[in-house]
């Protein structure tokens, strides 16, 4: 096996590789290392990187798999841990100039998981400053560029993690998702991305109580992510919002015959580009021939629901990084300062109604699954903008329509809000400049097996992306 068909080996493969004995931690680690030296010049997925340490870790899960030793589920695996979490002793940059000298003086829960599970954390995955845009660029660490096509962004905020694994530098990572942050990512470097009901999975204080903001796993195939998930799942003492019991996600799942699956190309309200359209209808076919039903159907959103979205997280995400705006505005990056200078004048009443439209939303999205096994729509409403975009500067045009620079070429942002349904993030295909398109897949509220059963008979019937050649970037 070639050093490049190591890179992309899935992480469960290498586990059961590990195991007998065809093939050691170390020397996976060293053709992962060997990748970020020939592609990360161009990629620019990281941030701080941590090979000595993590080759060291790697001997010693080399040692516990070859005398037979208890390991751990992700023992050996190269992940990429997305540069906003905290681990004890090294620093944490959040993409900011603000924080280039911060040292965590904790380790986060779910980044204790990892490492306790045999993880090697050989580097930290880029954000953009303060992991508040869908694309991933910042004074501190530059652009970072998507494998399919290095003009355009491989998302945000967790564009770092969704790189490195479409790059084949890590075998799997991290990501955070507040208004689409895993989800976004995901869909750009064709790859799956889950973002768990709230609660599931710990987050780091004071966002753990933002329910609009959770963590969890990006991987290149369903069982992937299931493998991470199934690590940083399940409640911690210290963290109120965290649910009991633990829920474990199982690897095999039963067929969706018979299914009912709801569809909405444009969630009532988004303009979505035809080649997005084009393979997202392509994808439905893929559930067709699984045996599942599907029905178009009205939610009745508007464009109030974007508006609510965008108003809520001015009102507490835009709040938190407004207080840099008097000591550190030089140093933040633009598109940053201006979402700062923008929450400042959002008010009580707006995030109150933002909460009032949430519940307007759930009114008809709460009975419709009801009636539906999931709900099905694309996860970006464009393949992708440029690797450069600034929302504070540019504009995005859709169907001759100028749409909201910020939040109106993802789809993702509603189900943020509707944040007790899980959403699973699958590639549909790719647009005609390279670059992967996607789809959700959304749960009723705290059904989380649902989504994955759905999820791993559409990867069954479609194939797996990046087994081979034609089937991976061209870097």
């Amino acid at each position: 096996m070639s050093d490049t068909e190591l890179c992309y080996l899935p992480a469960t493969e290498a586990l059961r590789r590990f195991q007998s004995k065809t093939l050691s931690p170390v020397e996976l680690l060293e053709a992962v290392i060997g990748r970020v030296e020939e592609i990360e010049p161009t990629v620019n997925a990281f941030t701080y990187r941590y090979f000595d340490e993590a080759m060291e870790r790697a001997r010693k899960a080399e040692a516990k798999y070859a005398t037979g030793k208890r390991t751990g589920a992700l023992e050996g695996l190269p992940i990429g841990i997305k540069d906003e979490s905290f681990i004890k002793g090294k620093p944490t940059s959040n993409g900011s100039l603000i924080n280039k000298d911060f040292i965590a003086d904790t380790t986060s829960v779910n980044n204790q998981r990892i490492i306790r599970a045999g993880g090697l954390i050989h580097a930290r995955t880029a954000t953009p400053e303060f992991s508040c845009a869908g694309y991933t660029h910042s004074r501190l660490w530059g652009v970072t560029r998507n494998p399919w096509n290095s003009e355009f962004t491989p998302g945000g905020s967790s564009g770092g993690s969704a790189a490195s694994l479409a790059a084949g530098t890590s075998s799997i990572a991290t990501g955070s998702d507040i208004g689409g942050s895993i989800r976004i990512p995901a869909a750009t470097c064709g790859l799956v991305g889950y973002k768990p009901p709230y609660g599931r999975n710990s987050d780091d204080s004071p966002f753990n109580l933002d329910f609009y903001c959770q963590t969890g796993p990006l991987a290149r195939s369903v069982s992937d992510a299931i493998l991470l998930q199934n690590v940083m799942c399940g409640p911690h003492p210290k963290d109120i919002s965290t649910l009991r019991p633990k829920l474990k996600l199982p690897h095999q799942y039963g067929s969706i015959r018979n299914w009912k699956i709801a569809f909405s190309m444009d969630l009532g309200f988004f303009e979505v580009d035809p080649e997005v359209q084009k393979n997202t209808l392509a994808a439905l076919d893929v559930f067709r021939s699984q045996g599942a039903t599907i029905d178009e159907v009205e939610l009745g959103w508007t464009h109030e629901a974007l508006d609510a979205g965008l108003a809520y997280l001015e009102h507490l995400f835009g709040a938190s990084l407004s207080v840099h705006l008097e000591t550190h505005s030089n140093q933040m990056t633009s598109y940053v300062r201006a979402f700062a200078e923008q929450s400042r004048r959002s008010k009580a009443k707006d995030f109150v109604h933002s909460l009032e439209v949430a519940n307007t939303m759930y009114a008809t999205l709460g009975p419709l699954l009801e009636n539906y096994n999931v709900l099905v729509c694309p996860t970006t409403a464009l393949p992708a903008v440029a690797a450069d975009f600034d929302y504070s500067r540019d504009s995005i045009t859709i169907n001759g329509k100028i749409v909201n620079p910020m939040l109106g070429w993802v789809m993702t942002t509603p189900f943020n809000t509707m944040s007790r349904c899980p959403v699973l993030t699958l590639p549909s295909g790719r647009a005609a400049n390279g670059v992967p398109t996607s789809l959700q897949v959304i749960g009723r509220t705290y059904c989380d097996k649902d989504v994955f059963r759905a999820g791993m008979a559409f990867e069954q019937a479609a194939g797996r992306w990046f087994e081979n050649d034609s089937q991976r970037p061209t870097l």
